[in-house]
């Protein structure tokens, strides 16, 4: 017996049926799986609601069935939608974010860069912002922070952070100087000739620096050679350096070293530094807290 071949020109009506039980399948499937994403991107805000800022590998530990790509995904559209700021390896909330720097421009984007360590840092850093003597605020997201947290007292304090004038203006007892010159778009940081002429003419007890990076072989180096020039001024002009520079920059080279450790009294991190470059630190004289 011959097997009957079902031929959808014979029956238009059966072939719409099946026609439009695949699409719905396939719509079906589809809104179950962006139901998933939109839960777990739902799950994700609360991390973030809690945290403040997360890993990507941390997402991963938490949804270990899903990929780090799908993940990257979820974060790109959390992104697109304006609920956090991606970052290097994850991404802080935007509502934290906000309420720290007060900023929403590509400054905010380095600013979101380990922000836990740079509120511990800029704390650490609080008791050596002595009133009553000229201070040197380098410009940088740490002190940035550092400026936020700093008591309305009498000090006196030069910046090459446009950003970090705007925030001591707020408080009414504290002197500010900035340095003037080409304000630096991804960095705020005012540099240049007038900026360089102004620092040879000013007294400076203690500069508080920061870098992009530190290497034992290169030193603290920065990416912008204009920057560089003022923080190799300030550095010299200087009675006491201290750096303020979070973990997640050792080992890392820039292409310009504005300073050493034997330029360096202090170097305030916000966990131990690696045991060979403290060992260096300590052979310079540099004190690690």
């Amino acid at each position: 017996m011959k097997a009957e071949v079902f031929d959808c020109n014979k029956s238009t009506f059966l072939c719409d049926i099946i026609t439009v039980y695949g699409i719905m399948n396939g719509i079906n499937s589809i809104f179950g799986v962006f139901e998933m994403s939109n839960e777990r991107q739902q799950q994700i805000l609360q991390i973030l609601e809690q945290k403040g800022e997360v890993q990507l590998q941390q997402l991963k530990d938490f949804f270990p069935d899903v990929s780090v790509m799908t993940l990257r995904r979820d974060l790109t559209s959390l992104e697109s939608d304006g609920y956090l700021i991606r970052t290097h390896g994850g991404a802080v909330s935007a509502k934290k974010l906000s309420a720290i720097t007060g900023e929403e421009d590509a400054y905010s984007r380095r600013a979101a860069e380990s922000i836990e360590a740079k509120l511990r840092i800029s704390e650490k850093a609080l008791p050596f912002v002595e009133p009553g003597r000229s201070i040197y605020f380098d410009a940088g997201s740490t002190i940035m922070f550092l400026s936020r947290i700093l008591p309305d007292d009498n000090y006196s304090i030069v910046t090459s952070g446009g950003n970090i004038a705007l925030e001591l203006v707020k408080k009414q007892r504290v002197s500010v100087v900035t340095i003037g010159g080409l304000v630096n778009k991804n960095t705020l940081s005012m540099s240049g000739p007038h900026a360089m002429a102004l620092l040879e003419s000013i007294n400076i007890d203690i500069a508080l620096m920061s870098a992009s990076g530190f290497s034992l072989d290169s030193g603290f180096t920065v990416s912008n050679v204009y920057e560089c020039e003022i923080k190799r001024k300030v550095v010299q002009r200087a009675k006491k350096v201290i750096v303020l520079l979070d973990s997640s920059k050792l080992d890392k080279s820039m292409p310009f070293t504005y300073a050493n450790l034997a330029d360096v009294d202090l170097w305030i991190c916000e966990k131990p530094l690696p045991e060979e470059i403290k060992a260096e630190a300590e052979k310079h004289g540099v004190q690690v807290i």
